[in-house]
This record gives C-alpha cells, structure tokens and sequence, in this order.
C-alpha cells in the first residue's frame, strides 16, 4: 500500500474518533452547565479539545453558546468538528477508489449534516443536546458502515490503528484534566456528579455501574478508565487495539521497521498492563499520563516517519 493511501485511512479515522469523543463531551458538559447551580466553566473541555492560549480561553470559559459554536462549527477553530470533519472527508476522497460506496455517501452525509446551517441556528436558538445527537448518530453510523462493509486489508488496520491511538489519547486527556480539577478543588472527590458526567462523557457510566457497587470512587474510575479491558474507552483497551492491528501489517518487506515499532508498542502494553491503581497512586497520576501520552505520541511519529514518508 502506498504511504499516502495509508496515511489518509489513519487520518481519516482518527479526525472521526475525535469528534466523537468531542460530541460526546460537549452533550455531557452543556447538559451539566443546565443542571449545576454555581458558575459553569467550560475551562476542562477547551483545554482538552481547543488548546487556545489563557486569555481566549477564558472568553469562551463561562459562556456555553459561545463553547458550543466555538467547537463544533467554528471556521476559525482548527479543530472544531466542522473543520475536522472536513480533513475526514479530504482524506476519504484521497482514497475514495480504495473505501466503499456506502462509507463514502455514510461520510458525506456526516459532512452536510455538520455545513447545514440549522446546526449553528439550533446551537444558538434552541435546546443543542437535540442537534449534538444527531450528529453523534452521524459517527455512530459511520463506525457501523466500516465494520460491515470495509475489506479486512490494510487500509482497515490502519483505520483502526488510527482510531484506537485517538481513542487512548483522549482518554488520558480527560482523566489528567479531570484528577487535576480535583487536585485544585477537594471537593470535587467526593462529588458524585462530577464523577458521573466523567464517566458519561466516555460513554462508561452503565459499565461502571455493573461492575463496581459501592458508589462513586475515584479509584474505581482510574481503574475502569486505565485498566478495564472491558471497557472500550480504557487505555489498557485501546492500546491492545493498535498492537492487535499493527501485528496484521509485517510482511516480508518490512521486517526491521515492524521490529521496532512493535517493541515500542510492546513496551507500552506491558507499562499499563502491569500497573495497578497503587503502583499509578504511588507514581503520581499525572505523571504516569503524562509518559502515557508521551509513549502514545510517539507511536504515531513513528508511524509517520517509517510507513506515512513524513506525509
């Protein structure tokens, strides 16, 4: 497969798995801001998600309106699901000849969905949750094309590469922000919302509930969030995912740099395998995440420099 063909099929999936979890945060935290009687700062979601300087950031902090046209239809933000989905659908016409009809049109419609300009007038006007659905249902179709109609090749790997790397990164973007809010505010550790809209925003709150029955502890969702295998959102989960498609891409070709790409994977496997929520307490949490984060980001330069030709 050329490496261009196989950057845009990463690409592609992972500016999708993005706005999903973006969609999926913005729902949470608007229907949070509705339901909380203090001042709601969107402060947590724009830092993770928007990556603006402090002084913009805090103009956007308390206004919702303002957060949600910002993130989702913002011509101005580089990564507002407008404009990512934007980049999706670019990488998807680049290798159009290589996906099919049905992810195709399944794309496209996401695409129109996000331009129609009812969205910006709903997000403005009326109740946003009706149109953030909507557009998550978009993502929710998207990811059900690919499963039944993309052939098991490469281009699927890489896909899922893409997705599962996004994935991982995210989580542990939402976990440090949210652990260190409460490291900034005692308060919130025993506050049962805030854990719950955590959970929620990673789609992990039923989960939880089955599996853990004495109630909100933040152990409990470090421990879903970072080692649940269960649990599809959890970083154990996700990188498990990468390793699993990476294997399917040696070939004879490619041996050495197969090698070493799977050590690094490899190594960062077993870093969260064999930890426990004591072994990451004793550590510090922000700074496991911190070199999770680091270790995931390098799995995609090195994705880049050896199968993408720095494209």
């Amino acid at each position: 497969m050329l490496s261009r063909v196989a950057a845009s099929f990463y690409w592609l999936s992972r500016y999708i798995e993005r706005s999903d979890g973006m969609l999926r945060m913005l729902k949470i935290n608007y229907a949070s801001s509705q339901d909380t009687v203090q001042e709601f700062t969107w402060e947590p979601v724009i830092r993770i998600f928007a990556g603006l300087h402090v002084a913009e950031a805090d103009k956007l902090e308390y206004d919702s309106r303002s957060v949600l046209k910002y993130m989702v239809t913002g011509k101005n933000n580089p990564n507002s699901i407008l404009n990512i989905i934007t980049l999706a659908r670019e990488n998807a016409r680049g290798v159009q000849e290589h996906i099919t009809k049905d992810l195709w049109q399944c794309l496209n419609e996401y695409y129109h969905a996000v331009k129609d300009p009812r969205v910006e007038r709903s997000l403005q006007r009326e109740d946003p949750i009706g149109i953030l659905d909507v557009l998550i249902k978009q993502v929710m179709l998207y990811y059900g094309t690919v499963e039944i109609t993309m052939e098991r090749g490469e281009g699927r790997s890489f896909m899922n590469i893409g997705k599962y790397l996004e994935r991982a990164i995210q989580s542990v973007d939402i976990l440090d922000t949210k652990f260190s809010s409460v490291s900034d505010n005692p308060n919130l550790l025993t506050d049962t919302t805030y854990w719950k809209h955590l959970l929620l925003s990673l789609g992990g709150y039923e989960l939880y509930l089955k599996t853990y029955r004495e109630g909100f502890e933040a152990e409990n969702i470090l421990e879903q969030v970072v080692l649940n295998n269960d649990f599809p959102r959890s970083v154990i989960y996700s990188v498990n995912n990468i390793q699993r498609y990476f294997d399917r891409l040696k070939n004879d070709t490619n041996v050495d740099t197969f090698r070493d790409m799977s050590f690094q994977i490899g190594r960062l496997q077993s870093r969260i395998k064999y930890s426990s929520v004591r072994s990451i307490r004793q550590e510090g949490l922000h700074t496991f995440l911190t070199q999770i984060r680091s270790e995931l980001y390098g799995v995609g330069n090195s994705l880049n420099e050896y199968y993408f030709a720095n494209s």
